[in-house]
């Protein structure tokens, strides 16, 4: 089986309710369908999302370094030539999303071609995840009400709090009102992406020692070397790298240099190959792993699912699996669902995205 062409389709769908939070707000979705086409019939799928405010990467550099320099690494290649083909990636450094899409995408022509699911290829430890949800920067009542209904209506049992707003007791008092109205079943973490200094992020933990919070994800800017180190260090809970750790080794260099205590792994910008070398640095070293998301439509939860399933060490907490539900549509031809407030890894042959053509005609914009 050969790669005989790369598609790149750009595409918007708006967002049914828009997501704020401390570095920045989504009112839209801008993302790149990648198909890789082969000589056997069978076509490699796989959502990539551009953050500007995260990576640096957009639409549009998606789309010139795949088509314009990714491609010649592609053209032509076996897809089970994985490991050749990332060491051809890697001579360009950067653009993570767009070399985990493509990562995503050549495990999905394995699967296919093998007619297993690339759950089930890469480990098939369990059939489904639990859900937490995101909660974005909104008035505490609204908050909070959107919490309980996502309990009621899904089942969802854990909440990612966005948190990062000044003064921080604006936070604060949000964090107790949702500990107060959920109950003390409720697993609730919170994520301040980068929003407050490292004094204002310890304000915080003082602030809320009765409300039994699980994690604290990029409490601060993970740059400022010495007031991240000395926050990790006096944290009680966990303080979870993600967008300081966006590879492999900058998650290394974060949990041994002391910038972090956790790991968010996405698959959206590290694929199935490089998601898996940073969950096995992590379960050796004993750190906690939580699943992120990327605001990825139902296409990008599913691999997240197909992942973060495959293992033990990746499905112990819920995975940020619904961001979804805030958008006003997507590709998807056969949504995804939350039942009992868990999303089941995909059976079919491959990753399991399959895309409504007609709705990719309706939302491209190229």
């Amino acid at each position: 089986m050969r790669i005989t062409a790369v598609e790149t389709v750009p595409y918007r769908i708006p967002m049914r309710k828009p997501l704020a939070f401390a570095s920045g707000a989504v009112d839209h979705i801008e993302h790149v369908l990648l198909r890789l086409h082969t000589d056997e019939g069978l076509t490699g799928c796989a959502d990539i999302p551009p953050r500007p405010y995260t990576y640096g990467e957009t639409l549009a550099s998606v789309i010139a370094v795949i088509d314009g320099v990714f491609a010649e690494a592609l053209l032509g290649a076996d897809p089970l030539d994985r490991a050749g083909i990332h060491a051809r990636l890697r001579r360009t450094v950067g653009n993570q999303t767009a070399k985990g899409g493509i990562d995503v995408a050549l495990w999905d022509l394995v699967g296919q071609a093998a007619g297993v699911s690339v759950h089930r290829l890469l480990g098939g430890y369990c059939e489904s995840l639990a859900v937490t949800h995101m909660l974005g920067f909104a008035p505490t009542e609204a908050v909070v009400d959107e919490a309980l209904a996502f309990i009621d209506t899904h089942g969802v049992r854990s909440f990612k709090i966005k948190v990062g707003r000044r003064p921080v007791g604006v936070d604060v008092d949000l964090v107790t009102a949702l500990r107060e109205a959920v109950g003390p079943d409720v697993l609730l973490y919170l994520d301040a992406n980068r929003g407050w200094t490292a004094t204002e992020a310890a304000q915080m933990l003082a602030a809320t020692t009765e409300a039994d919070l699980r994690f604290f994800e990029e409490p601060d800017d993970a740059a400022e070397v010495l007031g991240r180190r000395r926050l990790v260090a006096s944290s009680p809970i966990p303080i979870v790298a993600d967008e300081s750790a966006p590879d492999l080794g900058a998650a290394a260099r974060e949990i041994h240099t002391g910038g972090a205590s956790a790991l968010s792994i996405k698959t959206a910008r590290t694929g199935f190959t490089e998601s898996g070398k940073i969950l096995g640095f992590a379960e050796a070293l004993g750190l906690d792993v939580l699943m992120g998301n990327q605001i990825d439509t139902q296409l990008g939860s599913i691999a997240t699912v197909t992942f973060g399933a495959a293992f033990e060490h990746s499905s112990r907490y819920p995975a940020e699996l619904s961001n979804f539900l805030d958008m006003a549509d997507d590709l998807a031809a056969e949504p995804l669902r939350i039942v009992d407030g868990r999303v089941a890894a995909p059976t079919d042959p491959g990753v399991g995205t399959v895309v409504d053509e007609d709705k990719l005609a309706h939302y491209r914009i190229d």
